[in-house]
């Protein structure tokens, strides 16, 4: 059930509050609530993590596909910027160009294999599609820690960002800023994407494949192109991850980032979009705040920490984070049901009709 008209101006409101707040973090480092590593290393990444899991959610919520793959691109477009933009690394191209076509070299060789990848897929479905694009993640990490000339296990480091956003660790606010208005853009874009006719059209191919097979659409080609869609966003998180991070390597593409980042879609909530960036923000904080030797009770690792949090938002709300809101939204507006007085309303209709 979508929130009503009040549901929709109240989240209206949130949203324009998050984002008013998100603009002035940087400015609010000075004060008891905010410092500089919050807004730095907490938002900055929840930012380009919530990008990545944004391609995964519009897969799953308006294509039906649910992608472990996603950190695969995210990954390729990282290390192919990496080899174009480094120089002097043992392992690698170095073939030190400038920042900016390292940034749309990365951006398309990785939206052109999330093309290819998704062509490859595109006529599997559930959990058949799932396991395809879990081959596809074990199939990149392996790539590149053994292609030495690549990668190679020690990964690339040196990876510079362009000039308007210089030294990271020097101006780490231009990186911010950088990393929120692509997060704006992407949620942007995807909304008006899912209300165009190929949206539209994908959301129909979720539904009942067959029958929109069946009205002349190509399902094949709605869902390779929304691959591609997705492979161009996660690419996009990609890029901000290796300029926050300043490095790439095979274990930032393991099976386990691939599944960090599902748990990231399912605790946000895997049918809405602000999911991605909820879910994101609340793995940072537990990942960096949550000690698991402060609670002998649970043990264990961070992990171990996440699967317990996982396990108990799936069980309370299989709509994640996203789903306790909208079960929220509805309890306040649900109206008031009125008492049966016996009108006619509420009468049993005859089965002979009114003059019966």
């Amino acid at each position: 059930m979508k929130p009503t008209s009040v549901g929709h101006a109240v989240e209206r409101g949130i949203g324009i509050a998050v984002l008013a707040f998100a603009l002035v973090a940087p400015a609010l480092v000075s004060t008891p609530f905010m410092s500089a590593y919050f807004v730095n290393f907490i938002l900055t990444q929840a930012l380009f993590l919530g990008i990545a899991a944004a391609s995964l959610i519009f897969l799953s919520a308006y294509g039906g596909m649910v992608s472990l793959a996603q950190v695969s691109i995210f990954g390729i477009a990282g290390f192919a910027l990496g080899n174009a933009v480094t120089n002097g690394n043992s392992k690698g191209l170095n073939l030190g160009w400038n920042p900016w076509w390292g940034v749309i070299v990365g951006i398309v060789v990785a939206t052109a294999i999330a093309l290819l990848l998704g062509a490859l897929a595109s006529r599997s479905a559930g959990i058949y599609f799932l396991m395809i694009t879990l081959t596809y993640a074990v199939i990149a990490n392996v790539f590149f820690g053994a292609n030495l000339s690549l990668s190679g296990f020690g990964g690339i480091s040196g990876i510079e960002a362009p000039a308007f956003i210089g030294n990271v660790n020097a101006h780490p606010n231009r990186l911010y800023y950088a990393a929120l208005a692509v997060a704006v853009l992407v949620y942007a874009g995807l909304r008006y994407l899912v209300r165009t006719p190929f949206g539209l059209a994908l959301q129909g191919v979720r539904d009942d494949p067959v029958r929109m097979g069946s009205l002349g659409f190509n399902v094949a080609v709605h869902r390779t192109m929304a691959f591609g869609v997705a492979g161009f966003i996660a690419a996009l998180g990609g890029v901000l991850f290796v300029w926050w991070n300043g490095h790439i390597d095979p274990a930032s593409i393991s099976i386990g980032a691939a599944i960090d980042l599902l748990v990231i879609c399912v605790i946000g909530g895997l049918t809405r979009l602000e999911g991605a960036w909820l879910g994101a923000l609340a793995f940072v904080l537990i990942q960096n705040y949550v000690r698991t030797d402060n609670l002998p009770v649970v043990g264990g690792t961070f992990h171990t920490m996440i699967g317990v949090i996982f396990l108990v938002i799936v069980l309370v709300s299989p709509g994640g984070l996203m789903g306790m809101w909208e079960s929220l939204l509805r309890r306040f507006e649900r109206p008031p049901q009125p008492v049966g007085v016996g009108g006619p309303s509420d009468a049993t209709p005859s089965l002979g009709g009114p003059d019966a």
